[in-house]
């Protein structure tokens, strides 16, 4: 009963999202909380909740001082050099520019991160597919499935928790499995020219205005510039909807009040005059930064610390005064508070589905089910139930509930525990973009899409890069 009621419940979930009928919040806390009713655990709601929030609350304190710190690094102008950079390489071409998101989110993930990884690739391409008038999940779905293959490095925490399960050396488990890591990379990158190419087809073959200055209206322009290729588009789009039936404005126009509003939308992060630039501490700020992720990565304290003093370091530095402190603060509440009532509200989800014992009974029905005939190929088999069973719970759940047991039945067939572990590993491109993982929130969150919009568009694709590193594993021997 408790594994129909388990998947049920998660099921429920995902099509209430996906069809916009609750918001995520409402759905993360009223869902667990009807089905824990049902179980007939209702009195025992409150500890669960109480639990969940207790495991969560660290990762929340992360979440908040982490989008104050890039908040303020983005107010003094230190992602300016990055997303001109970004607009020098991209030249206003829509597949250049989704390239360009998967090879930051790429670079950035190397920090080991998602949470950083999603504000600084958001920070510097949002603006671009604002002007543009791309679609924002694209954006959204690349920086997520390119974040989730790169999560496998042995500090992002997926083989750092496959290895202490197994008491086996994280390098044992991660060295070899680079090359297909390395071809799921690839495909990222292949899948987001092909995506990148729609957006082309759809939009035409754009080019920007050369100053790029925000206070001059910039004209989009396909390839031809005549003024019967003119073709503007509002910069409040939002996940690609372009409006149609308008009649284009004549060469060189705008819309009245349109260049306002892009550049209030669009392109706030390149204003070279915006009062909260603080050019002189550039490099004091650059410095900063560099040490906060190295010391992350060292782990010389745990990050919500790391991030804690790091906003604290940053806001009075940059802003002395007490004022202007507040307003920086006030400027990324909104965030800040988005964010932070995502997580709490996933802490009651997963609170109800671990303590109810949901999550247990549905990884010993999956389990169980595995054909006797399956035995000598389990690296196989777990790679697959990777994929569903890192979307549906916590990676803490799948690898210290799960995959011990699946390592048992495998080593009863002769399956080396290394080669259980490495099949782990390929379900975190799908990973990256489940509900339980707090990082996707801050990625929705600062891109200003629906949670059920990036689910629909990227969960498809993500699965898919999962499945390519799986046959790329199987292909090289590697699994």
């Amino acid at each position: 009963m408790l594994t129909i009621l388990g998947f049920t419940m998660i099921a429920t979930f995902l099509v209430l999202i996906m069809l916009k009928k609750m918001s995520p919040i409402a759905a993360l806390v009223l869902i667990p909380a009807l089905f824990c009713v049902l179980v007939g655990d209702g009195a025992k709601l409150g500890d669960y909740v109480i639990e969940g929030v207790g495991n969560l609350a660290p990762t929340a304190a992360m979440l908040m001082f982490a989008i104050v710190y890039f908040g303020v690094m983005i107010d003094v102008g230190l992602f300016d050099p990055i997303v001109r950079g970004i607009l020098r390489f991209c030249k206003a071409d829509p597949m250049r520019v989704v390239v360009g998101t998967a090879v930051l989110a790429a670079i950035v993930s190397l920090d080991g991160d998602g949470s950083t990884t999603f504000m600084i690739t958001v920070s510097a391409m949002y603006p671009l597919y604002k002007r543009l008038g791309m679609s924002l999940v694209v954006m959204t779905g690349v920086a997520a499935t390119a974040n989730g293959v790169m999560n496998t490095l042995p500090w992002g925490g997926p083989t750092a928790r496959a290895a202490t399960a197994l008491k086996l050396d994280a390098g044992d488990i991660f060295v070899p499995m680079i090359p297909a890591l390395g071809v799921g990379l690839l495909f990222v990158f292949v899948l987001a020219y092909v995506l990148g190419r729609r957006e082309r087809k759809r939009l035409g073959y754009l080019t920007l205005d050369e100053a790029l200055a925000p206070e001059t209206e910039t004209v989009l322009v396909k390839a031809g510039g005549g003024a019967d290729d003119m073709d503007t588009r509002k910069a409040d789009t939002r996940h690609g909807d372009i409006p149609g039936g308008d009649t284009p404005p004549p060469a060189g126009a705008a819309p009245a009040g349109e260049g306002e509003r892009a550049e209030d939308e669009g392109f706030q992060g390149l204003d070279p005059h915006r009062p909260t630039l603080r050019p002189k501490l550039y490099w004091f700020n650059a410095a900063l930064t560099v040490g906060l992720l190295t010391a992350m990565i060292l782990e010389l304290l745990p990050i919500p610390v790391l991030f804690l003093l790091g906003a604290a370091l940053a806001l009075t530095v940059n802003y002395p005064n007490m004022a202007d402190q507040k307003a920086r603060i006030a400027a990324h509440a909104d965030n800040v508070l988005n964010v932070a009532g995502m997580v709490f509200a996933a802490a009651v989800f997963t609170g109800v589905l671990t303590g109810t014992g949901m999550v247990k009974h549905m990884a010993d029905w999956l389990v169980g089910a595995i054909p006797e005939g399956m035995g000598p190929h389990m690296a196989l088999v777990t790679g697959l139930l990777s994929l569903p069973l890192t979307y549906f719970m916590s990676n803490d759940g799948f690898y210290f509930g799960v995959l011990p047991v699946l390592a048992e039945a495998g080593a009863a067939h002769g399956v080396s525990p290394l080669e259980i572990a490495r099949a782990s590993l390929v379900g975190q491109a799908l990973h990256m973009s489940s509900p339980l993982v707090p990082a996707v929130y801050v990625l929705v969150g600062m891109a200003k899409v629906e949670f059920g919009d990036h689910t629909r568009f990227t969960v498809k694709w993500a699965a898919l890069t999962s499945l390519v590193v799986l046959a790329a594993g199987i292909l090289f021997g590697i699994i």
